[in-house]
Parts: C-alpha cells; structure tokens; sequence
C-alpha cells in the first residue's frame, strides 16, 4: 500500500502535490499491529499449554460442535464481505440507498453495514450459545488448562467482536446525522472495515487451531 503519492507539478505554484494518508488510517493500521502481537500471545498461550497435556485436550476437544462452529465461521466470513460492500458504497459518497429496500443494487453504506452488524451479532450470540454448551458439559474457565485456554483465546476475540459492533452504530448513526456524506463519513467507514476484516481473519486461525487441528 503507498501512503504518499504525488502529481507531477501544481499548477498555480510548480510544487509537487503531496497527498498525506488519513491519520485515522495509519494511527489504526499501526493499533491493528500490536493486536497481532496481542493475540500471537494468546496463540502462544494455547499452544503451550496443549503441547504439556496431550490427553487432556484430545478428551475435552471431543466435546466442540465443529459443524456449529464451521457455521458460525462462515457467518463471520460473510459479514466481511458485507462490509466490503459498504465500503465499496462510501468509496461512491453513497450514505444511503437510492432504491426500495430489496434493490440490494441500490445500498448505500448504511443499508450495508446494518446487515453486518446483524450477522457479527449472530457470531456473538451464537458463541454465548455454545458456551452455555459446554459449561453444560464442564467445559468452564476454571475446570482445567483447556477451559483456560478455550474461553481465554474465544472470549478475548468475542470482545473484539463486540467492540466492533459498537463502533458500526457509531458509523450508522453519523451517516444518518450526516447531512452531506463527504469523505470524513467515509473514511471512518474505511478504517472501521480495517478491523473488521482483522477479527475475521483471526478468528479463520483460532478456529482452524482449535476446532480442526487434531
């Protein structure tokens, strides 16, 4: 990605045209950075503690619902790439439909990220779900390493998640306050997709890790 690019000369004083990043974009790609190392840690946490009692997380493991949990995943997946879509709309300035409801064609970046909202609330609420499983089936935070180590790495993305929910109302409701979506609108919109699709593509790893790796 260029953050800096430039025109040739400017026409009224012969100097070079700088286009400066948003510093909302790099403040949070550089935020983004260290939620990597944030979450490599509890990776690592995982790992250690599955590679010292093997026969313990082969027993409790047996007790995910993987195809649940693949449906949850693909949920996640989807609504990332609803939220592309919005930000496909705000690239336009288009804050709002310019249609009926159904004339998907015609979503502004409001009717787009609603939907999204709506399926990273399913992923939530269908992880508060399969908690009350597996507590069910003394699975808890405290009933062993794996309990520890499963609600630590789950619970602590649900959470991310959950912020991210919070800051699409934020978005929706600027867009709506908005009485011309200009390109402030749109770049919030931008950055809030940039940590949509990082909460998608880590928990892609952490289901991968956890429920497919034997």
């Amino acid at each position: 990605m260029a953050f800096v690019t430039s025109t040739p000369l400017s026409r009224t004083s012969g100097a070079p045209v700088v286009n400066r990043p948003s510093t909302a974009a790099v403040g949070t790609i550089v935020w983004l950075g260290s939620e990597v190392m944030f979450f490599a840690g509890l990776f690592a946490i995982y790992f250690t503690l599955r590679s010292t009692s093997p026969e313990l997380w082969a027993s409790q493991s047996s007790k995910l619902d993987v195809p649940f949990a693949a449906f949850n995943t693909i949920t996640l997946v989807l609504s990332s790439v609803t939220c592309q879509f919005g930000v496909f709309a705000a690239e336009r300035l288009q804050g709002k439909r310019t249609g009926k409801l159904f004339q998907v064609s015609k979503w502004g970046l409001v009717e787009w990220f609603f939907l999204t909202y709506a399926m990273g609330a399913t992923f939530v609420s269908l992880q508060m779900y399969e908690y009350t499983n597996l507590v069910a089936d003394h699975v808890t935070l405290q009933s062993s390493a794996y309990g520890s180590a499963f609600y630590l790495t789950t619970g602590f993305h649900a959470a991310h998640v959950t912020g991210g929910l919070i800051c699409f109302l934020f978005i929706i409701g600027r867009a709506y306050a908005a009485k011309n979506f200009g390109h402030r609108e749109a770049t919030s919109a931008i950055v809030i997709s940039y940590y949509w699709h990082f909460v998608d593509v880590v928990w892609i790893g952490l289901f991968l890790v956890i429920y497919i790796l034997k």
